[in-house]
């Protein structure tokens, strides 16, 4: 069994952009997460730079998605949790005082593991449920919005003529697109996505990826996957968690081909998981 101990805190490498002065979209400063008083994510630091894709990989618990969902304030709604440290986008703190959480959620939109389409609405209604909650009423604007999201989903083509159609008619693949279309349609900056195509076929998987590197022309995307092959697709930069610690943060590539750490090296290798 590998332990906490098998790996030396002194081997971590979490800046993969050391000697690069681009601007960076989103940084998580010391960012530790508990509930109870037990944490689950440890101390950990990333960097986000702007249009680009990074993963998140791991074996199941090792706080990917813990990690994830503050990024979005999404732990203020869970009881008992607590997050310490700074998320900044643009270098605003988000966590401070004077900051909305509803107007933050805005600029990061979620896309869940399972698609999860509002059931009784249809596939119109479910992009412009955001949008309409925000007072958008302008039927030109909903209508130019519904249209350009669906086309950065890759859906328009396939539903464009069936807009009132009930969502949940949809194939699982296309469920997942219109909560990337619905996301989207309330323009938000950066996107996060907790394993967008686990319960997916390999078609649909493939049109997500597809998806995926086309909106990292616009947005800043943050990906947590299980499927290892899938990050190196899609992603230019990978951290590896593991128990709550960032242990690896690198581009992709370097990541996969030449790990510093040795836990990662095995992680990446199949040596567990």
């Amino acid at each position: 069994m590998i332990t906490s101990e098998t790996y030396s805190k002194s081997q971590i490498s979490s800046d993969p952009f050391e000697n690069d002065s681009e601007k960076y979209k989103m940084i998580a400063e010391n960012v530790t997460i508990s509930y109870g008083g037990v944490p689950a994510v440890k101390d950990v630091s990333m960097k986000f730079k702007e249009k680009s894709v990074t993963a998140l990989i791991g074996p199941s618990g090792c706080g990917k998605t813990t990690f994830l969902r503050c990024l979005n304030r999404m732990h203020d709604m869970t009881k008992n949790a607590k997050v310490e440290g700074k998320v900044m986008i643009d270098g605003i703190d988000l966590y401070s005082k004077e900051i909305d959480p509803i107007y933050h959620r805005r600029k990061v939109g979620m896309v869940f593991q399972k698609p999860n389409p509002f059931p009784t609405m249809s596939i119109f209604d479910n992009v412009t449920a955001g949008l309409r909650l925000n007072g958008v009423r302008d039927k030109r604007i909903l209508n130019e919005i519904v249209e350009d999201t669906l086309k950065m989903a890759y859906l328009w083509d396939e539903v464009k003529n069936d807009l009132k159609k009930p969502a949940v008619e949809l194939s699982g693949g296309q469920q997942q697109r219109l909560c990337i279309a619905r996301a989207l349609a309330i323009q938000p900056e950066v996107l996060l996505m907790d394993e967008p195509a686990s319960a997916l076929d390999p078609i649909a998987t493939q049109k997500i990826e597809e998806t995926i590197n086309e909106l990292k022309k616009e947005f800043t995307i943050i990906i947590v996957t299980h499927n290892m092959q899938q990050a190196v697709r899609v992603s230019d930069y990978t951290g590896f968690m593991y128990l709550g610690d960032l242990i690896e943060f690198r581009k992709t590539k370097k990541l996969f081909t030449d790990p510093k750490n040795d836990l990662t090296a095995k992680y990446v290798q199949g040596q567990f998981g």
